[in-house]
């Protein structure tokens, strides 16, 4: 179920919110696929979201461990004066508390390599 993320600034919480429900957390972990939508035709904010088309890979108040399987790659960064993100897709997703969202990697993951043959 396609689920939208964005950040409720008044409250200073990250708000998930599906067709039936919505749900607030102080950090989120997006452990899969996610993409940015726009909406500049809107009359209010928020005119971004990230969407994540599956609700089981979006973990609430993850714990410390969880979150140092994976490091920091680069700021998600939306510009609400154009209505733009800086990347609109991509995988694995930490939403802070302090209202950042960090692009993550996986530690441990690799680029595959072409096996090497014996001489």
């Amino acid at each position: 179920m396609k689920c939208k993320i964005h950040r409720c600034n008044c409250r200073k919480v990250w708000s998930v919110q599906n067709r039936k429900t919505k749900t607030i957390a102080n950090t989120l972990l997006l452990n899969g696929e996610w993409f940015a939508e726009l909406k500049p035709e809107r009359k209010c904010n928020p005119k971004g979201f990230v969407i994540s088309n599956k609700i089981q890979d979006i973990i609430f108040n993850p714990d410390y461990e969880l979150v140092n399987q994976f490091h920091k790659v680069a700021k998600l960064i939306y510009n609400k004066e154009i209505v733009d993100f800086n990347i609109l897709k991509g995988k694995y997703l930490y939403f802070a508390e302090d209202g950042s969202c960090y692009i993550l990697k996986k530690i441990g993951c690799r680029l595959s390599r072409q096996p090497e043959t014996a001489t």
